[in-house]
């Protein structure tokens, strides 16, 4: 199950996510309105939204955010947001999965394209990419939640297929349909996660070199940038020497 952890590289530069810090926390609300409109507004009773909010709770989200979003939900005033999934291309043959949720679908289709288009991507038709990934449930925790010996038994013990730990943390992956029920026996043998998610995992890895490196990283910030993106996967592996002259 070991390996060596790709961690900050797939997850891309962390220090990113620190310094936007209200842009993430407004994406996690959205995604906890969802989760606990589509079902009940209970985490405990709906396994999407205790995903979501554990997820929250990882960014150090504070607990009065997490109940307005969960409030929200039930309001009059709730938005209705459709979740849409892309798929396109970047530099050096790099696939990537863009998900999205959004309350205006053409604005969005057409932020993707444009963001393709001016960062040396292109967007490809649906299937296009998500044939090269796997749709697996991902929880992630932070190096202080144990050394990998430990963190690799109470994975195997909750259930898990496979897992991953670095310098920069530990990545744990299940089949999609055991997330919930793996998180939850995780969370009690390591305590809460720093995410919980279903997420797409590249069966093959694409290696840039660095001056695609830094197109393909420019591409990735501003996809992040747009508020209905919440997620980009990606299939690409950049070298820790050139990640390192990049951050």
């Amino acid at each position: 199950m070991a390996g060596h952890s790709k961690f900050a590289n797939i997850k891309h530069r962390k220090g990113a996510q620190d310094k936007k810090r209200s842009a993430l926390f407004s994406k996690l609300s959205r995604e906890i309105t969802v989760a606990a409109k589509m079902g009940t507004p209970d985490p405990d009773m709906n396994p999407r939204l205790r995903l979501a909010v554990n997820t929250a709770r990882g960014q150090s989200m504070p607990k009065d955010n997490i109940q307005r979003a969960i409030d929200k939900a039930t309001g009059g005033d709730a938005e209705d947001y459709e979740e849409i999934r892309f798929e396109g291309f970047g530099p050096g043959g790099v696939s990537l999965i863009v998900e999205t949720l959004t309350d205006n679908r053409n604005r969005t289709v057409t932020d993707v394209r444009t963001i393709f288009s001016k960062n040396g991507g292109n967007m490809g038709e649906s299937g296009s990419v998500a044939h090269g990934f796997e749709r697996l449930g991902l929880v992630t925790y932070k190096a202080d939640a144990g050394d990998e010996e430990k963190v690799l038994e109470a994975a195997m013990e909750a259930g898990a297929e496979d897992i991953a730990s670095g310098d920069d943390g530990h990545e744990i992956w299940t089949a999609a349909d055991d997330l919930h029920a793996v998180a939850g026996a995780l969370e009690k043998s390591l305590g809460e996660p720093e995410g919980a998610k279903l997420a797409w995992r590249p069966n093959v890895e694409v290696t840039v070199n660095e001056k695609e490196a830094q197109t393909l990283l420019n591409l990735i910030d501003t996809l992040d940038d747009n508020d209905d993106v919440q997620t980009v996967w990606g299939n690409y592996d950049v070298p820790d020497e050139i990640m390192e002259k990049l951050s």
